[in-house]
């Protein structure tokens, strides 16, 4: 009982504790991961899949629609990433609009860089006839449980709902201006790479930490996201909060090309 409330009290002193002792305070090593899971085909949606990093769970869906693709654009369709962090997962999060830590750990814009920069899935691909009807994916993500790193648990989710989404037989009609789908035959959405982000946190300059907990995140005085794919190409790196040494990035880079392979086996 002292101990959590010593914890509630002195959170930074609490966890500077641990890392002297070279432990965190869930018994994880600095670089060790929270087990994942993914189960598919969880929802009644075009696509869909549920995630657990840890205690963190998120549950994606994909919800497929006809739109006109843009003039400049007229063989691309649209990916349109959302994730909602609801006060139901975490006491953290209020009811109602939501706040701006809600906004930063959820970023919308950053998922859709990082599905978009890529290329998993060709947005040409979408294209059902050009100038005329693409297909509009939207992927929705709910938090049922937040301890941390939402970011790496939603791109995973949705990565996880794109490869068991399916499309209707979709056909245009130039004469009546109309785009018809079969009720019989559903097409897989082909993604054309596997990729993976991994989030870290840096402590006093030297001490890097995995995979972090949303007691650890706001404790950091530097935060850092790779996204890599499974053959060791890198798609991205954002950073928050101040600037690391070349050393400490490179250390990231390479655990995060560790955990793309992991991921994908």
């Amino acid at each position: 009982l002292r101990a959590q409330i010593f914890q509630r009290l002195h959170h930074r002193v609490y966890l500077e504790r641990f890392i002297t002792e070279k432990i965190r305070p869930g018994g994880r090593t600095f670089d060790e991961w929270r087990n994942v899971s993914v189960n598919d085909r969880y929802l009644q949606a075009d696509g869909s899949a549920f995630v657990r990093m840890g205690d963190t769970t998120i549950i994606c869906g994909v919800k497929a629609e006809i739109a006109e693709p843009e003039l400049d654009r007229p063989k691309q369709g649209f990916l349109v990433p959302n994730t909602d962090l609801p006060a139901i997962c975490s006491p953290k999060f209020k009811p109602g609009p939501p706040t701006e830590e809600a906004q930063v750990l959820s970023d919308s814009d950053r998922l859709n860089e990082a599905l978009v920069v890529s290329g998993a899935l060709p947005l040409s691909s979408l294209c059902i006839h050009p100038g005329k009807a693409v297909w509009t994916l939207y992927m929705d993500c709910t938090c049922i449980n937040y301890d941390g790193n939402a970011f790496d648990a939603a791109l995973l989710a949705m990565l996880g709902a794109l490869r068991n989404t399916t499309l209707p037989k979709a056909t245009y009609n130039e004469e009546t201006g109309r785009t018809t789908c079969s009720r019989k035959t559903r097409l897989p959405v082909q993604l054309t790479r596997n990729f993976a982000s991994t989030s870290f946190g840096v402590l006093d300059t030297s001490h890097v930490l995995s995979d972090l907990t949303a007691f650890e995140e706001p404790l950091m005085d530097v935060t850092l996201t790779v996204i890599v794919d499974d053959r060791g190409e890198l798609i991205s790196i954002t950073e928050s909060g101040g600037a690391i040494s070349e050393e400490t990035l490179l250390w990231c880079i390479n655990r995060a090309n560790e955990r793309a392979l992991q991921l994908r086996d």
